[in-house]
């Protein structure tokens, strides 16, 4: 669980991508945002969500790198937005 925490604190994004996402994490609803990038049967731990949100955002980083004409900003957003969402729902759990 902490590599994942470790690897989303070491991540390198625009600023303005991770300013928004932050705030947009703030009003983060799990069933809500899961379900945009998921099917699931069950509600997946918070790291097992981390480590597929984390997965699908350094492809959609890849596109926006390169320029692609398929980069979605509101994808990637929503990706980063369900990241920090999920990482401080991780956190929350493991001080108790």
């Amino acid at each position: 669980m902490q590599d994942i925490l470790c690897k989303l604190e070491q991540i390198r994004r625009p600023r303005f991508l991770l300013r928004f996402a932050r705030l947009g994490a703030l009003e983060y609803t799990r069933n809500q945002h899961l379900k945009r990038h998921f099917t699931y049967d069950t509600m997946p731990s918070h790291s097992e969500a981390l480590t597929w949100l984390f997965e699908l955002e350094v492809k959609v980083d890849a596109r926006r790198r390169t320029d692609s004409a398929t980069y979605s900003l509101i994808e990637h957003m929503d990706l980063l937005i369900a990241m920090l969402g999920e990482a401080r729902l991780l956190r929350a759990t493991q001080s108790h």
